[in-house]
């Protein structure tokens, strides 16, 4: 870090970025820095653009508060009481925030935390995405703001495509800049990101513009996937005919932000990650991304890069559980949902002798969870076990006992920012969730981002995967490999 001489009440972290000097604050040991620009606010013509490079500054910013959040609305109820999303007011919504160890270091290992929210929800400012565990522990965090929704990622012919893919790219390359000032090295970056945020980070992988800016990446409860252009496209259409405007950067720009929002939620509630329903994907735009991410990284893409993947063993209650879909859903309605999905009959009598107190809802749910996440990430696993890279799996398993909602989905953030005492963590975890359990977790991933091992095996002919929870955390071959091999994409052969 470059620490200029400056003292206002006491030490106060200042540090020369390539657009001008910015000054944080310093909090218990460790020196903050909020809301700084990667790029120029994506405002007027640049709405529906590229991003831009930042606009330089003179003098000292002040980077003491969380920027800008990109254009959201809530979570829907009961969702929005366990996932908060704070929005902060503004228009310069490119902006990262940086935790770093004080005094000064050189040559720290980095973190780059995307976040999840479906590409409709979520922001840097969430609190349970605290850098300051990770500083404390030797790595420098930084999170990202990207644009979501139909700004981000609506699919249109006069704007490129993958808007907020590029906004995580331009980020990247700030880091790549700048880093080293912050006591970082640019050599040493690991990307990582929850759901959504592992969707991306998984297209990242694939995108040959990305490669040598990250030497490791986690994927937490999120797997490769991406659709054509043509079917990515539906969503946006659907919102331009609520508007009354044609499905064009140029139209959907006249109609001011509030109003597209409203437009955007009446198209996309309803559904979830499991689901389906109207949703926001990324695409396979024949330009930042070439091909299908899924098959890229089976293929080979990304061979140098240490991969951290893993998922929640009940990621659906998060769903399921608070609208009462596991009770709900009839014996008929699964068997309908099967079909849609194709499940092999034979994978859903082991699913069930597994599972014999199981209702339909949950049964649906936990082979819709292994078809999204375990098979397609085990695949990439297998896929990757000729040495070309260094690959390990997790599980987190701990169950938490708010509204029966077990391991769920984004249970295992405040564990892995080991910020159980976060209010945020509270509403999923609880109040007496095991600190120990947290203390591991998050020290193996500040192993990875330093050393790029965990600390146990990597994928192998034993599949081995580390699993975080209920009890204390061991390593397991092959758990519930009889269910792996009922899926017919999956076709394990060893």
């Amino acid at each position: 870090m470059t620490v200029l001489p400056h003292r206002i009440t006491g030490p106060v972290p200042l540090v020369s970025t390539v657009d001008g000097v910015v000054r944080g604050t310093l909090e218990q040991g460790v020196a903050v820095f909020r809301g700084i620009p990667y790029a120029a606010a994506p405002t007027g013509p640049r709405r529906f653009r590229a991003p831009e490079p930042a606009e330089p500054w003179e003098g000292v910013r002040e980077a003491v508060a969380f920027g800008p959040t990109a254009p959201k609305r809530p979570y829907s109820p009961p969702l929005d009481e366990l996932l908060p999303d704070p929005e902060v007011a503004g228009d310069g919504c490119l902006n990262l925030n940086v935790w770093t160890p004080s005094p000064a270091r050189t040559g720290l290992p980095v973190l780059v935390w995307i976040h999840g929210g479906a590409l409709l929800h979520g922001s840097s400012a969430v609190e349970l995405y605290d850098g300051a565990p990770f500083a404390r522990d030797g790595v420098i965090l930084v999170s990202v703001n990207y644009r979501l929704g139909i700004e981000g990622f609506g699919v249109l012919p006069d704007a490129p495509a993958n808007r907020g893919l590029l906004d995580q790219l331009a980020a990247l390359e700030w880091v790549r800049r700048n880093i080293a000032a912050f006591g970082g090295d640019p050599r040493q970056v690991t990307l990582c990101g929850e759901s959504a945020g592992a969707v991306c980070i998984a297209a990242l992988l694939a995108a040959p513009r990305a490669e040598g800016l990250f030497r490791r990446a986690v994927l937490q409860s999120g797997a490769p996937a991406a659709l054509s252009p043509e079917a990515g496209r539906r969503t946006t259409e659907l919102i331009a005919e609520r508007l009354g405007v044609a499905a064009t950067a140029a139209a959907l720009a006249t109609v001011e932000p509030a109003e597209l929002l409203a437009a955007q939620s009446a198209v996309t509630s309803g559904g979830t990650p499991l689901t389906g329903g109207n949703s926001f994907q990324i695409v396979v735009d024949g330009e930042l991304l070439p091909r299908d991410p899924a098959e890229a990284l089976r293929a080979g893409a990304a061979a140098g890069v240490d991969l951290l993947m893993g998922s929640n063993s009940e990621e659906y209650r998060l769903w399921f559980v608070p609208s009462g879909l596991t009770e709900r859903l009839s014996r008929l309605q699964l068997r309908l949902a099967l079909l849609k999905f194709r499940v092999p009959r034979a994978t859903v009598r082991t699913y069930r002798a597994n599972r014999p107190a199981a209702t339909p809802g949950e049964l649906l749910g936990a082979l819709a969870t292994d078809l999204l996440l375990r098979v397609p990430l085990n695949r990439v696993a297998d896929a990757r076990g000729d040495g070309s890279g260094r690959t390990y799996l997790y599980e987190f398993g701990w169950p938490s006992p708010v509204r029966r909602l077990g391991a769920c989905h984004a249970l295992e953030i405040g564990f892995v920012f080991d910020t159980l005492d976060r209010p945020d963590t509270v509403a999923l975890t609880g109040a007496d969730a095991p600190q120990e359990l947290a203390d591991a977790m998050h020290a193996a991933w500040v192993r990875f981002a330093a050393t790029g091992d965990p600390g146990w095996p990597s994928w192998n002919a034993s599949r081995p995967v580390m699993v975080f929870g209920p009890g204390a955390p061991e390593v397991l071959c092959a758990p519930r490999d009889d269910e792996l091999r009922g899926w017919a994409p999956y076709r394990r052969t060893s």
